[in-house]
């Protein structure tokens, strides 16, 4: 299927016309910004759809957020996961954090264009934050034991989810060893599971109950 909206359409087909309007806007958006301030690989932008977004929302299909939840996204980059799944859970509050600032400026650039009311993005490092969510996502920034001490306290107790309230985080790859150092139990999910896609049959969301 064409690297597009449709891609997120097959998967998530009850996406409202706003929301569609919304993730068409983003080849734009993400285009624009990135030939201002590189967040994406140049040879990825053409796989926007698939590698970034559709990927993003993998997280959704393992746990989807309820209407006033708290979500933080540690190493957001260009806002990724944070921004897709925002679009998809406008009633869902999302905390988007980067340690540098110019990824932060498209991130706030990028959500101010789709209207998103629902994000807040802030340069800030995860070890600094004071807050308590829901859940906390990521996508790769670093390996999963290093992670873990960064965001030490931040994990709201009780849960209005069917998985109790913990880290949702996007990896690829043979995660035994990660998961052992880490010292922590972990279930993984498989994104092949979800997605026909050939890029993700190596695509996982690892979660830890905290």
């Amino acid at each position: 299927m064409q690297d597009s909206v449709a891609l997120i359409k097959k998967y998530f087909p009850e996406i409202t016309q706003e929301q569609e309007a919304q993730f068409a806007a983003l080849k734009d958006l993400y285009s624009d910004w990135n030939s201002k301030i590189n967040v994406i690989s140049r040879k990825d932008i053409d796989h926007l759809y698939e590698r970034h977004i559709l990927h993003s929302l993998g997280i959704a299909k393992v746990q989807p957020f309820k209407a006033g939840s708290a979500v933080l996204d540690v190493g957001t980059g260009g806002g990724f996961p944070g921004i897709p799944l925002a679009i998809l859970f406008p009633e869902t509050d999302f905390h988007l954090v980067d340690s540098i600032g110019k990824k932060i400026t498209v991130v706030k650039e990028v959500a101010k264009g789709l209207g998103l009311e629902n994000v807040e993005a802030q340069q800030i490092r995860a070890e600094q934050l004071r807050n308590e969510y829901d859940f906390i996502v990521s996508r790769a920034v670093t390996q999963l034991s290093e992670f873990m001490g960064w965001i030490k306290g931040r994990i709201l107790r009780g849960s209005m989810h069917k998985l109790s309230n913990g880290v949702l985080y996007l990896k690829g790859g043979d995660l035994t060893q990660e998961i052992k150092d880490s010292g922590k139990k972990a279930r993984v999910f498989e994104l092949s599971d979800y997605f026909e896609e050939e890029f993700f049959e190596t695509k996982k969301v690892v979660y830890i109950k905290m």
